[in-house]
């Protein structure tokens, strides 16, 4: 049996980069290439670069008009004009025409009177007046250009402009990755996966990354979980490459082979980063090139390459690393840490108000989506312990600050209705990207109270009235003025497997324990309603096998009970149908977005009152199924019910 690694110890990341940094030689690693300037856009200089020729290089007429000798106009006044001949005491030039001999200025065209053989002039010319001259802008023999400059695309101009044709620029960085592992599946056959199998993606993330960076990337097929089939690819790879990315293999398991090869090959710098995601980053050398094991799980993968590889690359390639715009953010939600390791925490980011909100995104390490869905994040320090509700912090953000303007952000209960508004609203003439993060019903309320959201959707039953949300909202949110939009009527139950094998018929068939129930997490109106209907049936959730077991959204729901990890569990009818599973159903439930008055006139709100008030939404509701949609777009008010 195979033993488990060991980390040998996590240091902070700038340990690690420094670590890799001083152990690498760059001068003799990079090597420098000529290339032709036209071609060398965001190249990097090896070394200064000195102008061949002036530009100009010669005196040239800055304007059109007349060539003059300008002592010879001195006598020049208003109302005494001086008549000069033409082709002798001036001579006609255009912009860029070399300066005739004996001549020192240039009379601009719409300052002289025309006469046919003479002009006529009412003010003296100065010397050099309307002249480029030689070597006005570049000078022969000067430094253009110092080394580990970037090009930009103005310098091509320079260059150009002073006979240079060929540059030194340093070459490239070669990077190439390797994904390992018996599971993995090349993208590029297009596999569908069984259980125990994965598309392989990170190549791709860290192909874009590296692009970014203007790094030349290589991604060979995948390597089986073998220690000799690892070491040859490597070694292959590092013949062309000044970096070699082991892909997954790098953690503590039985079959992570990564930091065993390194050693083998070269020498071991790094075993583990003191950041979570990305702690099982290693790093090393062989032959004077950096040997890198990344993290399988995706999240980590990407916090290996834009904490550890970013900073190292730049530093090869000799330009800056790059930063992020950075503001501060409100945040949504408590976000607890364990103190002794840095956390990266992705966000949902929107501007509410005068400020930005966030929202903390689920923290796994191989949900890349939850980095499809943020705008940015923020770091939680090794000796905190998390941040607080309410709390400002500091967010690096994916894209400029601008983006936020156009964030709708909504907290609240989850429906799969809001991804149809999130479609819709971005295929309008200004798109409006709608960021929902899945709280619940009172989460969305908590949200609107201390204004980290611009809506929130919310289904809360009170069975004292029999009305929804408004009960709620007068004992949550005293004193705050809010509109309340249905967005429709939808139809909850029990999501069962297809064909509904135990014959669940309903909350009875959770009493005595034998069915396995999947529940929403507290706070949600789904939740509330469950409690409702087994206090109602009599049953205490004690009996119910597994009620203490939660979900953030219906369609986790619908999945647990599409792969058997539950037999059931209460959703809408939307997502069991989504993956084709049998609905028991249990009640009708308005589901109603709640709007802040002091933003019911912000343009991205007024273009979700728009679209709720059009037939197109209404039509797309409708076919999700489980919908009704005759109050869709309506103001709701108290006592209004289903209707």
């Amino acid at each position: 049996m195979s033993k488990r690694n060991i980390y040998l110890k996590t240091i902070p990341v700038h340990e690690a980069v420094a670590t890799a940094i001083a152990a690498l030689d760059r001068e003799t690693l990079v090597k420098p290439e000529s290339v032709p300037v036209h071609e060398a856009l965001n190249r990097v200089t090896s070394e200064a670069v000195h102008a061949r020729c002036s530009s100009p290089t010669y005196h040239s007429a800055a304007m059109d008009g007349y060539a003059v000798k300008s002592d010879t106009t001195f006598s020049a006044r208003e109302g005494q004009p001086l008549d000069l001949i033409k082709n002798n005491t001036c001579i006609p030039v255009n912009t860029g025409n070399a300066l005739p001999e004996g001549m020192d200025a240039v009379i601009m065209i719409e300052n002289i009177v025309d006469n046919g053989d003479s002009v006529s002039i009412e003010a003296p010319a100065f010397p050099w007046q309307h002249v480029r001259r030689i070597g006005e802008d570049i000078v022969a023999t000067e430094m253009l250009l110092p080394r580990n400059h970037s090009i930009s695309a103005f310098d091509l101009g320079a260059l150009l402009s002073a006979g240079i044709y060929e540059i030194k620029v340093h070459e490239k960085i070669r990077m190439t990755f390797i994904p390992t592992g018996d599971e993995i599946l090349p993208f590029a056959d297009r596999p569908t996966p069984e259980p125990g199998e994965v598309i392989e993606s990170n190549s791709q993330v860290f192909r874009s990354l590296a692009l970014g960076l203007d790094v030349e990337f290589k991604a060979t097929s995948p390597v089986r979980d073998r220690e000799d089939l690892l070491a040859k690819a490597v070694e292959t790879a590092l013949q062309n490459s000044h970096i070699v990315v082991i892909g997954a293999g790098s953690s503590a398991g039985s079959k992570d082979f990564t930091s065993k090869t390194i050693a083998q090959l070269g020498t071991l710098l790094v075993h583990g980063i003191a950041v979570m995601p990305g702690k099982p980053t290693v790093l090393g050398t062989a032959n004077n090139k950096l040997l890198v094991g990344a993290p399988g799980y995706p999240v980590s993968a990407v916090v290996c390459f834009e904490d550890v590889l970013t900073p190292i690359i730049s530093w090869l390639s000799g330009k800056p690393t790059p930063e992020r715009e950075k503001v501060q953010v409100r945040l949504a939600r408590r976000t607890p840490s364990k103190p002794g390791m840095e956390e990266i925490v992705r966000l949902a980011v929107g501007k509410v108000g005068e400020g930005y909100a966030g929202v903390p995104l689920a923290r796994g390490a191989g949900m890349i989506t939850t980095l499809t869905k943020a705008q940015g994040f923020t770091r939680v320090p090794a000796e905190s312990e998390g941040i607080e509700l309410n709390e400002s912090v500091e967010v690096e953000l994916f894209s400029g600050k601008q983006t936020l303007e156009t964030i709708l952000m909504h907290v609240g209960s989850h429906d799969n209705t809001l991804d149809l508004l999130g479609d819709i609203l971005m295929g309008g003439d200004t798109p409006i990207r709608l960021v929902s993060t899945h709280a619940g019903s009172m989460g969305g309320l908590a949200a609107l109270k201390t204004d980290v959201a611009l809506f929130a959707g919310v289904h809360l039953f009170d069975p004292e009235s029999g009305d929804f949300n408004f009960p709620f909202l007068t004992k949550y949110l005293p004193g705050v003025d809010v509109t309340v939009i249905n967005l429709a009527i939808r139809h909850q139950g029990f999501i069962v497997p297809k064909g509904n094998p135990l014959n669940i018929i309903g909350i009875e068939s959770l009493r005595d324990g034998k069915v396995s129930f999947i529940n929403r997490q507290r706070g949600a109106g789904t939740r509330i309603l469950f409690d409702y209907h087994l206090d109602k049936a009599d049953i205490l959730p004690t009996l119910v096998k597994g009620y203490d077991r939660e979900e953030y959204t219906h369609m986790a729901v619908a999945a647990n009970v599409l792969t058997g990890s539950a037999d059931c569990g209460l959703g809408i009818y939307a997502a069991a149908k989504a993956l084709d599973l049998g609905f028991v159903p249990l009640a009708h439930e308005r589901y109603d977005l709640v709007i802040p008055d002091k933003y019911i006139q912000d343009r991205r709100i007024i273009s979700l009152i728009n679209l709720l008030k059009s037939d197109k939404i209404k039509k797309a509701v409708s076919e999700l199924g489980g919908y009704e949609t005759p109050l869709t777009g309506e103001i709701m008010k108290p006592g209004m019910g289903l209707g």
